[in-house]
């Protein structure tokens, strides 16, 4: 974090100090809630869990060098004191963002979030410093840490944005106001939670919406291939950049092509000029990603030749994201079990297909969560899916929507030893131990909460292999 003292922080969040002999001590390292990641200089941010009190590390974490804690209690220690941390959080991040002078970017979308946050980074990092959300922290406190962390040096702020309701992203914005905004989607993801693809589209277009005018240099960054997403147009007064392979984008794609590897190629066009791109990232859906990077960079002063060699050389910043691994015996394991929703699904299983031509392919599944009405429906279309793609096999792990899964790939017309339905990740684990051959190609896909990773680590696990892409 840029260098702020215990005394200017504390006017800045609304706060009382307590125990601080001297108020205009620093805070030179940076702001955390894990008091394992303290380091001389840090301001500890002490949130109240559910199963853990960070009030309870305090003192712990000023011996290990916190210069304070920002608290909702004293703490007999060097501590800030607020009536609510989160908010003071956010205070804080704001109050930084306004001194930085750093252009902010701010992302959302139903489905690639942080594959595309991580290609903006890597594209911007090739133009001036630049600080970007890890993994996928896009909520009210992942989201200030991360613009918090930022120093004097950073030209670019780059923040993934999520949701689970109306006003979400509208309170994000609140806190870190972005000059450059992207919609990448308005797809299933979280639709039990919304009620529609109308709401979702109400909620992430609030990202638009809090955009600076066009003559203030605000950019809205929509995609031209999605019509939910495209019509936020209306909806904001920066200047509006399509990117797509619509022949109206900006911003395009032509000549697409999957290589038997499964990785894209293309041609990317831009307002100043084209240039090639071969991705070594896995899945046509990476494609779309790219695009709204390359929207970004151009908006940001780079050629198209830039950012293709960027995007050309690009790898995944964040685990369990279409991370293949090579065993010796020749079976692929592409690990893509952080999330899943039904677009991102679709997506990897044409991924498998396209990787597995001339070999048995097997999807390891498990359920997409926060459906709703819509659960039932979706884990058919998928099922049914894997069949259409001519997948060697289908592993539905789990219980009632992992059965759902299995049901409509044997409607589709699996009905031999194409499709099987186990209970859980071990007996996933066990059934291909036992049948898999060297060759195959194995996709692990479901959302975070079932753990299916697992099954992707136990295949690889005592191996040689060597990860292709991370």
């Amino acid at each position: 974090m840029i260098a702020l003292s215990l005394a200017e922080i504390a006017s800045v969040v609304g706060g009382q100090t307590h125990d601080i002999p001297d108020p205009s001590v620093q805070v030179t390292g940076r702001v955390v809630r894990d008091s394992r990641e303290v380091e001389p200089g840090s301001l500890f941010v002490a949130f109240v869990g559910e199963r853990v009190d960070g009030h309870d590390f305090a003192a712990s974490v000023v011996e290990a060098g916190a210069a304070a804690v920002l608290a909702s209690r004293p703490v007999g220690v060097p501590a800030i004191v607020v009536d609510d941390v989160q908010t003071a959080l956010g205070a804080l991040a704001r109050h930084v963002v306004e001194r930085l002078g750093a252009t902010l970017v701010a992302l959302t979308g139903s489905a690639g979030k942080t594959s595309t946050k991580d290609l903006i980074a890597q594209v911007l990092q090739r133009k001036a410093p630049t600080v970007y959300t890890p993994g996928s922290l896009n909520n009210e406190i992942g989201l200030p840490l991360t613009a918090l962390s930022a120093t004097e040096e950073t030209r670019f702020l780059v923040l993934e944005m999520g949701a689970r309701g109306i006003g979400h992203i509208r309170y994000l914005t609140g806190l870190t106001p972005p000059k450059v905004g992207l919609v990448l989607n308005v797809g299933t993801a979280h639709i039990g939670e919304f009620g529609g693809r109308e709401q979702i589209a109400q909620a992430k277009g609030e990202l638009v919406e809090s955009l600076p005018p066009a003559d203030a240099g605000g950019v809205a960054i929509l995609n031209a291939d999605d019509p939910l997403v495209r019509a936020m147009a209306s909806r904001t007064k920066a200047r509006v950049i399509l990117f797509g392979e619509s022949g109206e984008a900006d911003v395009r794609a032509e000549n697409v092509t999957l290589m038997e590897s499964g990785q894209p190629a293309f041609r990317l066009h831009t307002p100043s000029g084209c240039s090639d791109v071969t991705m070594r990232l896995y899945g046509e859906h990476h494609v779309s990603n790219a695009l709204a990077a390359a929207a970004v960079a151009h908006e940001l002063g780079m050629s198209a030749d830039e950012i293709a060699t960027a995007l050309s050389e690009a790898g995944s910043l964040s685990r369990w994201r279409m991370e293949v691994t090579e065993r010796p015996d020749g079976v692929t394991v592409v690990n893509d079990a952080y999330n899943a929703n039904p677009e991102s699904m679709r997506a990897a299983l044409r991924a498998l297909a396209a990787m597995g031509k001339g070999r048995r392919t097997w999807a390891v599944l498990g359920q997409m969560a926060e459906l709703g009405d819509e659960a039932l429906a979706e884990h058919d279309a998928v099922g049914r899916l894997a069949v259409r793609l001519n997948v060697g096999k289908l592993v539905a792990v789990g219980g009632r929507e992992a059965s759902w899964l299995q049901l409509g790939a044997y409607n589709e017309g699996s009905w031999g030893e194409e499709s099987v339905h186990v209970s859980d990740t071990q007996a996933a684990i066990d059934l291909l131990r036992s049948q898999l051959r060297p060759g195959d190609v194995v996709l692990v896909k479901a959302s975070r909460s079932v753990g299916l990773e697992r099954v992707a680590e136990a295949l690889v696990e005592g191996t040689e292999g060597e990860v292709a892409v991370r």
